[in-house]
C-alpha cells in the first residue's frame, strides 16, 4: 500500500479554540470597561446598556472557563485552550463583569473595540450554526483563511468611527457644493418607506457603478482584488476589505443619499439593511429563494460574482436588487440549484496572502507573489 508522504493534520478542537475566542473577547471587553472613552465607539454605546454589557461579559467569562477546561482534560489543542482560560483569568483579575468605570468623558475619536466584540459574537452566533445546516460547501468555521478575514473584521469594527468621520466629511463637503432644492423637496414629502425604498435603488446604482469601475480600471482592481481573493466564502469572507476601498465605497454610496435629501431615519435604515445583507451575501448558504432570486440579491447570485469563472468577470454587480443589473447590463445566473465550482481571482499569484501583505498590495509595482493566496491554503 502506497503511504502519503504528508502526515494528516490534526483535528482542531472546537472547544479550545472557543475558548481562546471567548477568552479574548472577555479580556477585550474588560478592557472597554477600564478605557471606555479610548477604546468604545460613542455611536456605538447608544446601542446597548451597561447591563447588556456585563451579562455578555460573564457569559463569555463562563464560557470561556468550561470549554478551556474540558478541552485541556480531552488533551486537545491545550496551548489554545489554555490561551482561553489564561486570559479569561485575566479578565476577571482585571475586575470581571463587575469591574468599576467612572462617567464617560467625550474624546474626538474612539476605537470601536466594543463594536468588534459585539458584532463577532453575534455575528458567528448565527451563521455558524446556520451555515452548518445548509452549506454550499461543508466547510469547518476555521476553514483556511480565516485568520486573514477575521484581522479585516477587526479592522472594520475598531476602525469604525474613523471611517464614520471620514465618510461624514467627504459626503457633506460635497453636500454643501451641490445642491438640487427642488428634487431635495419631493424626496422629503415622500413617506419613511417610500424614502427607504427609493434610498435602497439610489444606492444600489451608485454601488453597482463604482462596483463596476473597480473591475475595470485597474489600479482600482487592485484595491479591489484583496476583496475577491477570499478562495472560500461564508459569512466572515465578506469582511476582506482594503481600508481605501471601504472608505471610497461608503462614500460614493451615501453621497447621493445626503446629497439629495433623503432623511436621517432612511439613511440609518439603509445602512442597517446593507449591513445585513452584505453578510448574508457571502454566506455559506444553500437555500433555494426561487422567485425571490429575481427581486432581492440573494447568497447563490452574489456567489457568481466571486467565481473564479470567465464568464462571470463582469456580472452581478449589485448588492441589493439585480434589477440594476438587467438595467447595467451584468445580469448573468445559471439555472437553479447551480453554484460555482471555485472561488478567488483568475490570477491567484497577483494577490499576496495575509492581512499585511495585502494592505500594502496595491501600491507595489509587484504583479507577482510567490506566497499567494490559496497557495498553501492558509492565507
Amino acid at each position: 500500500m502506497h503511504e502519503s508522504s504528508h502526515p494528516i493534520a490534526p483535528r482542531r478542537s472546537w472547544l479550545a479554540h472557543l475558548s481562546a475566542g471567548l477568552g479574548l473577547a472577555a479580556l477585550l471587553g474588560v478592557l472597554c470597561f477600564h478605557f471606555p472613552e479610548q477604546l468604545t465607539s460613542r455611536d456605538f454605546r447608544a446601542a446597548y446598556s451597561e447591563a447588556f454589557a456585563r451579562h455578555l461579559l460573564l457569559f463569555g467569562l463562563v464560557a470561556a472557563f468550561a470549554t478551556g477546561t474540558l478541552a485541556i482534560l480531552r488533551g486537545r489543542d491545550r496551548r489554545v485552550a489554555m490561551l482561553g482560560v489564561g486570559s479569561a483569568a485575566i479578565a476577571v483579575l482585571l475586575g470581571g463583569a463587575t469591574v468599576h468605570f467612572d462617567p464617560i468623558d467625550a474624546t474626538p475619536f474612539s476605537l470601536g473595540l466594543d463594536w468588534f466584540v459585539i458584532s463577532l459574537f453575534f455575528s458567528a452566533l448565527v451563521f455558524i450554526p446556520i451555515e452548518r445546516l445548509a452549506p454550499v460547501r461543508p466547510m469547518a468555521p476555521l476553514r483556511p483563511g480565516w485568520r486573514t478575514d477575521l484581522a479585516y473584521f477587526f479592522m472594520g469594527h475598531v476602525l469604525v468611527q474613523f471611517i464614520l468621520i471620514a465618510v461624514t466629511a467627504s459626503t457633506t463637503t460635497v453636500a454643501a457644493l451641490v445642491a438640487f432644492p427642488a428634487v431635495r423637496a419631493w424626496v422629503q414629502a415622500m413617506p419613511p418607506w417610500a424614502q427607504f425604498l427609493l434610498a435602497v435603488f439610489v444606492a444600489d446604482l451608485a454601488q453597482a457603478l463604482l462596483h463596476r469601475a473597480y473591475h475595470r480600471v485597474p489600479w482600482l482592481w487592485r484595491f479591489h482584488a484583496v476583496h475577491h481573493s477570499s478562495r472560500r466564502m461564508d459569512w466572515l469572507a465578506g469582511s476582506r476589505m482594503h481600508l481605501l476601498e471601504i472608505l471610497l465605497t461608503r462614500s460614493v454610496v451615501l453621497m447621493p443619499l445626503v446629497v439629495l435629501g433623503f432623511s436621517p431615519s432612511a439613511i440609518n435604515a439603509y445602512v442597517v439593511l446593507v449591513g445585513l445583507q452584505a453578510v448574508l451575501a457571502h454566506a455559506n448558504l444553500r437555500l433555494d429563494f426561487g422567485p425571490l432570486e429575481h427581486l432581492l440579491v440573494t447568497p447563490r447570485y452574489h456567489h457568481w460574482h466571486h467565481a473564479r469563472d470567465g464568464a462571470y468577470v463582469d456580472a452581478n454587480y449589485a448588492i441589493h436588487l439585480p434589477l440594476i443589473d438587467r438595467l447595467l447590463g451584468t445580469h448573468r445566473l445559471p439555472p437553479r440549484g447551480q453554484w460555482p465550482a471555485e472561488y478567488g481571482v483568475m490570477k491567484l499569484e497577483t494577490v499576496p496572502s495575509g492581512f499585511w501583505a495585502q494592505a500594502r498590495m496595491p501600491f507595489l509595482r509587484r504583479h507577482r507573489w510567490d506566497d499567494f493566496v490559496g497557495r498553501d491554503d492558509a492565507d
